[in-house]
Parts: C-alpha cells; sequence; structure tokens
C-alpha cells in the first residue's frame, strides 16, 4: 500500500458518498410519478404504468450498457479518479437539465444518457478497494461503498417528497444536480487516490490503448464462475429495481399513504438495508471464504418470505414494516457480490469483471420496473390487486438468488 491506512478510508468514504449521491438521482422519477404536474408536463397518463416503468428501466439500459462497454476504457484511459470526476460532471448536467425537456421521449432520452454517466461508478469503487485492500480484509471498505446504496434511497424519498410537496418537481432536479458537482467533485479532489503505477493514465498512442482495454476485457472474461456470479447479479439488482421504483406508488395507490407519509415509510426499509450491508461486510470478513456464498441463500430466502408477508397481510402499517425486514436481508447480501467478484478475478481485470457483471446484471434487472408495470395494469381487478402481483414478481428473483448461491458454495467447497 503506497498511502497510509487512514487515508484509504478517507477514499472509501468518499466513494460510499457518491454512491449515495448517485441513488438519489436514480429514485427521483419514482417520487415525481405520483406527482399530477409533472405527468401533465411529460405528456402521462397516471394510469400509464408501462411508459412510467419505462422511464427506470431507461436509465437501467445506458447504465447497463456503460458499465460493460465504458468502464474498460475509464479504467484503462482516465483511471479512478478522473473518470469519477468526469461522471459527476456529466450527471450533475443531465440531473440540472431535465426539466428543460418538455416531451416523454426526450426524458426517456435523457435518463439514458445518467444512466451510460453513472454505470462505471461501482466498478471504479471495486478497482479502488481491490488497489488498497487484501481480499481478506475486503469486506468492510465493501460494505461502507454498496450502504450508499441504501443511504441514497433512505434519503432520496423523504428528500424529493419534500422538494416535491414544499416546492415544485423542477426543483428536485435542480437541488440533485448541484449536489452532483459542488459535492461530489471537491471530494474526489481530495480524498480519491490511487497507487502510483495505477495513477496516471498511459502516455501511449490509440491503438495501444486499445490493444490494452482488449486485453483487459479477455482477462476479466477469464474470471472464475463469471456467468453465474452475473445471473446472481441480475436476480439481486432485479428485486431492487423493481421494490425501489414501485414502492412510493404502492404505499400511495394500494396502501392509501399521504405523500409526506409515503416519503418517510418509503425511506425506512432503506435505513435497514444500511444497517444490514454493513452487518454483511463484518459477516464476510469472519466467515471462511468458502462460506460465503451462503449468505446469499439466507438472504435469497428471507427477502422472499418477508416479500410474501407484505403481499399477504391486511394491515397497511404491517404491510410497509414487512419490507423493512426484506430490505434487510436484502442488504445481508449486498457486499458479497464485489467481494466475491474480488476475490475471483486478477487485480488488473477486477474494474472490468465487475463491470461485466454489474454492467449485465443491471441490464437485466433493468427491465424489470417496466415488466412490473406492465403486471400491475394487466390486473383488472383493481389498483391494490396489481400491486400486489406486480410485488408478487420478487419473489421469484430471490428464488434464482439462492439457486445460484447454492451453487456457487457447491462448486466452492
Amino acid at each position: 500500500m503506497t498511502d497510509s491506512r487512514a487515508a484509504r478510508w478517507w477514499g472509501v468514504v468518499t466513494i460510499f458518498l457518491i454512491v449515495a449521491i448517485s441513488y438519489v438521482d436514480r429514485i427521483n422519477i419514482s417520487i415525481l410519478i405520483t406527482d399530477r404536474d409533472f405527468l401533465d408536463h411529460m405528456g402521462l397518463a397516471a394510469n400509464d404504468r408501462v411508459r412510467q416503468g419505462l422511464l427506470a428501466t431507461a436509465f437501467m439500459v445506458g447504465y447497463g450498457i456503460s458499465s460493460f462497454v465504458l468502464t474498460p476504457f475509464a479504467a484503462a484511459l482516465l483511471g479512478v479518479r478522473r473518470s469519477l470526476i468526469c461522471g459527476l460532471l456529466l450527471w450533475g448536467v443531465v440531473t440540472f437539465a431535465s426539466p428543460m425537456l418538455s416531451s416523454y421521449g426526450l426524458l426517456l432520452a435523457s435518463r439514458v444518457l445518467l444512466g451510460v454517466s453513472e454505470g462505471p461508478l461501482f466498478s471504479l469503487a471495486a478497482s479502488y478497494i481491490k488497489a488498497h485492500f487484501e481480499s481478506r480484509e475486503n469486506g468492510k471498505p465493501n460494505a461502507l461503498v454498496n450502504m450508499g446504496t441504501g443511504l441514497g434511497l433512505a434519503v432520496g424519498y423523504p428528500l424529493v417528497g419534500y422538494l416535491v410537496a414544499g416546492h415544485d418537481w423542477a426543483t428536485s432536479f435542480h437541488v440533485l444536480g448541484l449536489i452532483n458537482i459542488v459535492l461530489g467533485i471537491p471530494l474526489v479532489l481530495a480524498f480519491v487516490r490511487m497507487p502510483r503505477p495505477n495513477a496516471a493514465a498511459p502516455a501511449a498512442g490509440a491503438t495501444q490503448a486499445v490493444r490494452q482495454v482488449g486485453q483487459i476485457v479477455r482477462g476479466a472474461l477469464q474470471t472464475r464462475h463469471l456467468l453465474l456470479v452475473t445471473v446472481l447479479t441480475a436476480a439481486f439488482l432485479a428485486y431492487l429495481w423493481g421494490s425501489s421504483n414501485w414502492l412510493p406508488a404502492y404505499l400511495r395507490e394500494a396502501r392509501g399513504f399521504s405523500l409526506r407519509e409515503m416519503g418517510w415509510l418509503a425511506s425506512l426499509p432503506q435505513y435497514a438495508s444500511v444497517v444490514a450491508v454493513l452487518v454483511g461486510g463484518v459477516l464476510i470478513d469472519r466467515v471462511a471464504r468458502r462460506h460465503v456464498p451462503l449468505i446469499f441463500v439466507v438472504g435469497g430466502i428471507g427477502v422472499a418470505l418477508a416479500v410474501w408477508l407484505a403481499i399477504a397481510v391486511q394491515d397497511r402499517y404491517a404491510a410497509a414494516f414487512t419490507l423493512i425486514a426484506a430490505n434487510f436481508f436484502w442488504g445481508l447480501m449486498s457486499p458479497a457480490i464485489p467481494s466475491t467478484v474480488q476475490h475471483f478475478a486478477r487485480p488488473e481485470h477486477v474494474a472490468s469483471a465487475y463491470g461485466v457483471v454489474n454492467g449485465t446484471g443491471s441490464l437485466v434487472a433493468g427491465f424489470m420496473p417496466a415488466v412490473m408495470g406492465s403486471v400491475i395494469a394487466a390486473v383488472p381487478a383493481g389498483s391494490a390487486a396489481g400491486f400486489f402481483a406486480g410485488f408478487g414478481m420478487l419473489i421469484g428473483t430471490q428464488v434464482v438468488v439462492c439457486a445460484c448461491g447454492l451453487l456457487l458454495w457447491w462448486l466452492e467447497r
């Protein structure tokens, strides 16, 4: 390690905050589709669940392709630090400018561009952690970075709800865009440093740079159990994107909560995720490496049972609180995915290998909001019944997670 032990953790904290900021950006739309003024401005009907879900899917398409395609170039040509700065600048500008768009098609395109700009983020985080931490100690830094997911959602729901209720929907875009640029970029400049061999972009010409990218990609594709981990990640992320994008509408329309109640109730499961991610990170560092896949088995079963209870119970507060349990079990699994990729991949291939896993998984999981929207709209028995059917699909994702975890454990015995 070329930097002090304290300095490397400041870099992890910075990436944790950037992840949190990015997740507030991502779920902004899930709040806005409950706002009549926003829907009217974009030409969306309140009951058009498919087109509403496609706004989240558009982001994930851009995110998934970018994570897979752009990550090797970002790692080879720009490095972690400059890639983070460019990403923050781009997604800050896109977010701030979104209210200027006056049609659904333009908003859809902006969501794709936002996804493209955020795509390499987790791969760059994995590369930073691999460069500064040994495999036996990567559980806690991975947990801290992944806690940004839960914190961003926990803060994002009430924050955006407050901005929409207290001001208007356009204010939420402006505030979030400024946070990216004014807060995120200075933090990266101050605290994110890579070891000297990885810090500078190569001075070679374009041909050699492309050759280097090709070598990174080929090496990443040889990572052990890459396909299995990718399938697991797709199912894991399908729960995140399905639940986070439809949770506000579910609480407000299927369970009858007000906009302000919906904001804080939607944030509670995310705080549970934050705590669970920390617990999961500590657990990874304490159990034998070969037993880490069992975390997916336990977590998948817990999420599935909790979602089933959320659908089955009659009391609306009981339903909301069972989703807290679901997110806790989901959070337990979160740090195990990057930790597993870092364990299987060579150091120089980590960013690209995680780009394949996260990009492909995100691309597949990104269709979950649109698919759930189709199911919600297709059920004729009423709004609540449609939401119950849509959330029932989340149980299926956890069956896949559990099966992949069992197979990975069996292969690594």
